[in-house]
């Protein structure tokens, strides 16, 4: 080894995995996916309910491993209450559920350690995450050079921020609103998740109650434009 090579800097972003002939220093030009070292980006992708972030994650899922990348899908408090990402127009795909405990890198490490590539982290339902878990997101992408692309609410049902989707807006290198529009029942734009007990409109309670967007649910929710959801509005009784 040369004395250069010897002063290199340490990549934590491709270490060996078994026979693969990943990158182990920053000298290369492209990680073993092919994209660039030190090319990895934090993205947070918000929208309220019903606007198609699940749908996005598993999209974007397909996309990357389309194109030879490997990743982990991960959730927390799905609807399904499963470790499973699921969508309202009926797709579904297997998930690992991140507990409060679970650190991120501990678990990209550990697929590494097992000779398993890991390129990308999709991140749903990313608002009930721990802002120690946004933490260690922007650590993969600066140090280990993984892509993480987040999903999730960026506020409750309150109208206050998730404290992770505050993280994330001000980590992230890139927040998107999902363009698919929601409606109120008036037919002005959705902003805001109304939590509906009761067939009325409640603004205290635990920040995180699981339910849905069906009549049918104990618990359910409804996206508001401002004017109803400040009034508590929910619209005429069918």
């Amino acid at each position: 080894m040369t004395d250069d090579a010897a002063a290199a800097p340490t990549c934590l972003a491709h270490p060996p995995l078994g026979d693969h002939p990943a990158h182990t220093r920053c000298t290369g030009v492209h990680g073993v996916d092919g994209r660039p070292l030190h090319a990895a980006a934090l993205k947070f992708f918000w929208g309220p309910m019903d606007c198609g972030k699940s749908t996005m994650a598993l999209q974007m899922n397909y996309n990357h491993a389309r194109q030879g990348r490997r990743g982990l899908v991960t959730t927390r408090i799905d609807r399904s209450l499963g470790p499973q990402v699921t969508t309202r127009i009926g797709l579904a795909h297997e998930a690992i559920e991140v507990t409060e405990e679970m650190d991120l890198r501990a678990l990209v490490r550990g697929r590494w350690a097992e000779g398993v590539r890991v390129d990308y982290l999709i991140c749903d339902e990313a608002c009930f995450y721990t802002v120690d878990h946004v933490e260690q997101m922007a650590e993969l992408v600066d140090d280990y050079d993984v892509d993480v692309f987040a999903f999730g609410l960026a506020t409750d049902f309150r109208s206050d921020m998730f404290p992770a989707a505050r993280r994330l807006f001000e980590l992230a290198d890139s927040v998107a609103r999902i363009q698919v529009e929601v409606l109120c029942w008036c037919g002005r734009e959705g902003l805001l998740n109304a939590r509906v007990v009761d067939g009325r409109v409640v603004r205290e309670g635990a920040q995180v109650v699981i339910g849905d967007t069906v009549d049918t649910a104990q618990v359910r929710y409804q996206v508001l434009c401002r004017r109803h959801y400040r009034s508590g509005d929910l619209g005429p009784r069918t």
